[in-house]
């Protein structure tokens, strides 16, 4: 995978999707030789117009492979079908099994990556409602965080290989208005019907971050070799749901007067109902200390930018 004058080579699961997707354009843009795995090497080939590789099996990879740095971002969505049992394993699977298929080929690579920058979300710490959530608070026993708690566990193996590992704990992810991706337009489209409003009492937090922000963290963790371990990835002001019902409204000029009763949401999506009735504030804490500047901290720049104003 390395040419004869070795470009810099990057490794990235889940490189099609919403957030990866912008990653490897920006990777490719930056003279990165970009590979892939994917559960569909052909069609992953064919969205970057061949100018990645991809492989479907981690056997597919050699002992001599190198890769420069990895960024693993794979997993099913999390908002879907409810969370029956198999749809739990489904979740387990597209990321933890994922996770344990690239530590089984950095385990027998003669040369390893220098950093490995792994995908995780605020799910581990649990819903814990209005309680400021930085890196050092546990994690809960509930679904979300389990999944996360697995997840961030699997990558971590990698450390045993002298492999840096970083692991960003991403909220929300919002997108700028050429988008189609992340949870803004979910979140918003009701409003342009006059549908939108409070869900359940309105004081759960939403912990947010604009996905140039994700991007721009990532390349940052990918390069200072100073990043390592857990890092919270949320925009610095997270508003209450009601706040963001009232900012949005205000912003399309319609109404906000709807309430969805919590009791209905949780009938409705089970157990997964959770993610939109109860909040967490979770504070970036450790981005802050370290100096890193958002290109979108307040809620009101991510919707202007996304309402394209």
């Amino acid at each position: 995978m390395h040419s004869a004058q070795h470009s810099k080579t990057a490794l990235i699961t889940g490189g099609t999707g919403f957030i990866g997707s912008e990653l490897v354009k920006q990777m490719l843009a930056a003279g990165y030789s970009v590979h892939l795995y994917s559960r569909q090497a052909a069609a992953a080939i064919k969205k970057f117009n061949g100018k990645v590789s991809a492989f479907e099996r981690w056997d597919e990879l050699t002992n001599d492979t190198q890769f420069d740095v990895v960024v693993n971002l794979a997993g099913s969505p999390v908002v879907g079908p409810r969370w029956s049992a198999a749809r739990k394993q489904v979740l387990l699977d597209s990321r933890v099994g994922t996770t344990e298929g690239l530590m089984s080929w950095i385990a027998r690579a003669t040369v390893k990556p220098s950093v490995l920058v792994n995908g995780s979300a605020i799910g581990y710490y649990g819903c814990r409602g209005d309680e400021a959530l930085d890196e050092s608070a546990p994690p809960q026993d509930e679904f979300m965080s389990e999944l996360c708690q697995k997840w961030e566990a699997a990558a971590q193996k990698a450390e045993n290989f002298s492999v840096r590992v970083v692991r960003l704990r991403l909220g929300l992810v919002f997108c700028s208005h050429d988008d189609k991706g992340g949870a803004l337009p979910k979140l918003i489209t009701p409003y342009y019907f006059g549908l939108g409003g409070r869900m359940g009492d309105g004081q759960q937090v939403m912990s947010w971050v604009h996905r140039d922000d994700v991007i721009a963290v990532i390349l940052r963790a990918m390069s200072d070799a100073s990043m390592s371990g857990a890092y919270n990835l949320t925009a610095p002001e997270a508003p209450t749901q009601a706040q963001f019902a009232t900012a949005v409204g205000q912003a399309l000029h319609r109404p906000t007067f709807l309430v969805t009763p919590a009791c209905i949401i949780d009938m409705l999506a089970g157990e997964m109902g959770a993610l939109f009735t109860k909040g967490q504030r979770v504070v970036p804490k450790r981005l802050l200390d370290e100096g890193y500047k958002f290109k979108y901290p307040t809620l009101i720049s991510a919707l202007d930018s996304y309402l394209g104003k």
